[in-house]
């Protein structure tokens, strides 16, 4: 339940359109649900605009079930991230309009229509190995609202690629940019654009990649003003800040 939802509840009300008891019911679970091993924030889409995302990760099928379960029942569109291909299996049981990113590990359920923006965030991958992560940034972005364009495969390894799609990386209002390796590409767009570019680092390259911590500190040490950096494969932290920018 957002801001608008609950002011067209409130005004049903003092309209004499919806009773007490039935707007009651509307509000009883704020601001949260215990589900005993979950609260579920069911007031956050009021506080910050988004509502309540489920991190798949370490958590049961039948806890992931029971949640999407519950949050079903506030008609929102639902977002799970770092989801197994059974997590999936047991929501689509449950919620037959449920969608499944098996590259990204994402489940989506489309509840109802999002505004869609008419500015759009680039998502910029220096190689095909970064695609997991790249369509976890993807679909975390178009279930908030945005349009989106990708650019795959553009590393500094063939810069030349970069540069055959830059006009589509400039006409973005935020650039997400996802690099392994020594994560270069972060610096390098941030040299080209005039846009906020949110650097991820993936887990993508040999040993002295240390798992993404060489991209991480390369794109932290970056020279190239506007580049801010989110956790190791975190496309879903860095599709969520960029959807705030391109809503702003």
């Amino acid at each position: 339940m957002d801001k608008e939802e609950i002011k067209l509840l409130l005004q049903g009300v003092r309209d004499n359109k919806i009773d007490i008891e039935k707007a009651l019911e509307e509000l009883e679970d704020l601001p949260f649900k215990d589900l005993g091993f979950a609260k579920i924030d069911n007031h956050r889409e009021i506080r910050v605009g988004y509502p309540e995302v489920i991190y798949c990760a370490g958590k049961t099928v039948k806890q992931v079930s029971d949640i999407v379960k519950f949050m079903l029942t506030k008609n929102n569109n639902i977002l799970g991230t770092r989801a197994t291909e059974e997590m999936y299996k047991s929501v689509k049981q449950i919620c037959a309009d449920a969608e499944y990113n098996k590259l990204g590990r994402t489940i989506t359920i489309r509840k109802k229509d999002e505004k869609v923006t008419d500015s759009y965030i680039a998502i910029v991958a220096a190689g095909t190995s970064d695609l997991p992560v790249v369509e976890e940034a993807y679909e975390t972005a178009k279930i908030l609202g945005n349009k989106v364009e990708k650019v795959i495969d553009v590393g500094v390894a063939g810069i030349h690629r970069l540069f055959s799609k830059l006009d589509v990386i400039k006409g973005a209002k935020v650039v997400i940019v996802v690099a392994g390796m020594e994560g270069a590409l972060a610096s390098v767009v941030g040299g080209l654009v005039d846009k906020p570019v949110i650097a991820v680092p993936t887990s993508v390259g040999y040993g002295a990649n240390f798992g993404g911590i060489s991209a991480l500190l390369s794109m932290l040490n970056s020279c190239a003003s506007g580049v801010s950096v989110v956790n190791i494969d975190n496309g879903f932290g860095a599709a969520y800040n960029a959807s705030m920018i391109n809503k702003l």
